[in-house]
């Protein structure tokens, strides 16, 4: 088991790992839509979900893997309504890849964002 850091993110917002590769398998920790320096990016769905893709997307790389090796995507929504611009987004950041997905519809997410992924990816 190997823990993941990136200096390309922000520190973790509390005791745990970006992410763990382990059996072949890179398992990512919520990614929120922080820049590099931790500031929360604006309260806007098609911002906030490119700023998480593009953190997902580095913390991949950082592990040695990509957007291409994604099996399993969890992505946790504040307002359920913002599933179609989600859902546009995503197409365009996976292309032809469609790796498994859940949306889940929640309360809140930390450092009061509107949406948090998580992943499952191969380790290239």
């Amino acid at each position: 088991m190997k823990f993941i850091e990136s200096d390309n993110l922000p520190l973790a917002i509390g005791p745990y790992s970006p992410a763990v590769k382990v059996n072949g398998f890179i398992y990512t920790s919520g990614q929120v839509p922080v820049t590099l320096d931790g500031t929360m990016i604006e309260r806007d769905i098609k911002v906030q979900t490119r700023q998480v893709l593009t953190n997902l997307r580095t913390l991949l790389e950082d592990a040695g893997s990509g957007m291409e090796s994604v099996i399993k995507i969890s992505i946790y929504l504040e307002n359920i309504d913002d599933f179609g611009i989600v859902n546009v987004l995503f197409a365009e950041a996976f292309g032809e890849h469609k790796p498994a997905r859940s949306t889940i519809s929640v309360n809140g997410l930390p450092k009061n964002a509107m949406i948090m992924v998580d992943a499952i990816a191969l380790a290239n």
